[in-house]
């Protein structure tokens, strides 16, 4: 990681409130909170998920979004309120220094007496497309690569504002397997039918398998089809939506030479 221990600027919580449309829930609306806050292996205490169907659950438990990215999103929106403080993604931790290419899957931080894993990038909803009232603000967030990541919850404990985030182990921080070697491939395959900035991107970083690559796997591929479901890792979600309405997409098994017989 490009800086080694940097500070939660914000912890924040929020309650599932009726939303943008006719029965839905959210808790996309996160505020700031003060003081220590329990952490349990379904997150924050105190913290709500409108739709426990694809939010929230050990996998999901808690999500980090990084502040950097917000001078990004103002420089392709304009002047946004919500992009004025922390909490628009609705994001339950927010610091600066970290991106997702800085972190990998199966990241082990210690944060206050809690210690978290990277389990997943994050798949955007159409919530994020009410709540900044853009169309495909979703699409947008995830085409970007400026997801965010999961936390699955290690050990209990207290987290608060100002704590550092620290990096104790990275035991997948060289994982160059058959599935990386794969992803890669496919992602040459398909760089030039699924968005031309996507030919800018690149795919992995040193051998690592950090966020930012698994955001661009899940735009391209389905991890039923990939193998990218391996172990621990088995709940990372497929994104197939996200390239369904793409003229021309093909799926990259497709684009690939078959070995002879």
């Amino acid at each position: 990681m490009t800086s080694p221990s940097p500070r939660l600027d914000s912890l924040l919580t929020g309650s599932a409130r009726p939303f943008t449309r006719p029965g839905s829930l959210s808790a996309i609306d996160k505020q700031p909170r003060q003081g220590p806050l329990q952490v349990t292996l379904l997150g924050i205490v105190g913290d709500e998920q409108g739709d426990l169907r694809v939010h929230g659950g050990v996998e999901k438990a808690i999500h980090h979004y990084p502040r950097d990215h917000y001078t990004d999103w103002v420089a392709e929106l304009g002047e946004h309120p919500l992009l004025t403080r922390p909490g628009a993604f609705g994001e339950n931790f927010s610091s600066s220094g970290w991106r997702e290419t800085d972190v990998c899957l199966g990241d082990r931080i210690r944060v206050g007496t809690a210690l978290l894993e990277v389990s997943q990038g994050r798949m955007p909803c159409w919530k994020l497309n009410d709540r900044f009232d853009v169309a495909q603000m979703a699409l947008r967030v995830q085409q970007s690569g400026r997801t965010g990541w999961y936390y699955r919850v290690l050990e209990e404990g207290e987290v608060q504002a100002g704590d550092a985030l620290q990096l104790v182990e990275r035991p997948y921080g060289q994982w160059e397997s058959d599935v990386t070697r794969f992803l890669r491939e496919r992602a040459r395959a398909a760089y030039q039918i699924v968005d031309a900035h996507l030919a800018k991107t690149p795919f992995m970083v040193g051998g690592r398998l950090t966020i930012a690559d698994l955001s661009l796997a899940g735009y391209v591929y389905m991890p039923e089809d990939t193998g990218l479901a391996v172990g621990e890792f088995r709940h990372i979600e497929a994104w197939k939506q996200r390239i369904q309405d793409i003229p021309g997409w093909k799926h990259p098994y497709d684009l690939m030479p078959r070995a002879a017989g």
